[in-house]
């Protein structure tokens, strides 16, 4: 086995990039592939909260690398989807306490035991960041359609390819259509415009997103909502699959803007 990493980065804060990471890797799992979520965010740790799994940390990823443990007793399982796992972040460290080349060497181990290893980059583009884009695979850009918050996926964009990735997509989250229609908030053409890269998911606003992150019980862990739909969907197109990015009442639909940038319209 060869697992793929894709790691989730956005630029400052704000746009659901944690949450991202955790409802894909629901998704990836329950799509039968051996998902572990990696929380790169030293020194935060928030993933294990999201995802409700907070009181069943033990060891961290820096434990791993030093040392201090080894990688099975780091890694906890989600008892309620069978092949998820998460390694979380450490909270009492920074994030010089691990370097690019031992994430590098973590996620090779990693690779043997998972279809797909997805990492939870700390927001912004310090050492974290680094650390989260070297061993990536794929990478995907979250942003809102805000100008701050695609200014900030520019620059992010900008430096995951300097670092020599090119499979990189672009997740936009939180999409409200009666305020873009109202013209209050950037549409997804818009947004496509400015940052010219491959559209892998739109995520409509939701209400259930910000109630179930509260409890430990991320959207796609019951299925019912839009946006646990749209999370499943790009869990589908990381595999693969062609699956049309539609919106509610959208006429000339974004699927025609995806296959654009996929050189397929």
């Amino acid at each position: 086995m060869t697992g793929q990493v894709v790691t989730v980065t956005s630029g400052k804060g704000g746009v659901g990039k944690t949450t991202t990471t955790a409802n894909l890797g629901i998704a990836l799992a329950r799509l039968g592939r051996r998902t572990v979520v990696v929380d790169a965010d030293i020194g935060l740790r928030n993933l294990d909260v999201i995802m409700g799994l907070e009181n069943r940390v033990v060891y961290d990823l820096v434990d791993v690398v030093e040392g201090a443990c080894g990688l099975r007793q780091a890694l906890v399982k989600d008892k309620r989807v069978e092949g998820l796992y998460l390694l979380p972040a450490a909270q009492t460290r920074d994030k010089t306490a691990v370097n690019p080349a031992q994430m590098n060497a973590l996620c090779r181990q990693l690779r043997e035991a998972f279809d797909f290893i997805l990492i939870d980059s700390p927001a912004g583009i310090e050492q974290g960041f680094r650390n989260a884009v070297v061993p990536a695979d794929t990478v995907i850009v979250v942003t809102t359609p805000e100008v701050a918050a695609v200014r900030d996926a520019d620059r992010v964009i900008g430096l995951v390819e300097a670092e020599g990735k090119n499979d990189v997509w672009l997740l936009i989250n939180r999409v409200d259509l009666q305020m873009v229609h109202r013209g209050e908030m950037l549409s997804v053409e818009d947004v496509l415009d400015i940052l010219a890269l491959r559209l892998i998911g739109v995520i409509p606003e939701d209400d259930a997103i910000l109630v179930s992150s509260n409890r430990g019980t991320p959207v796609t862990l019951d299925g019912a909502s839009r946006a646990a739909k749209a999370f499943q969907d790009v869990a589908r197109r990381l595999l693969g699959e062609e699956v049309p990015i539609t919106l509610p009442d959208t006429s000339s639909g974004v699927w025609q803007w995806f296959s654009k940038l996929l050189g397929r319209g």
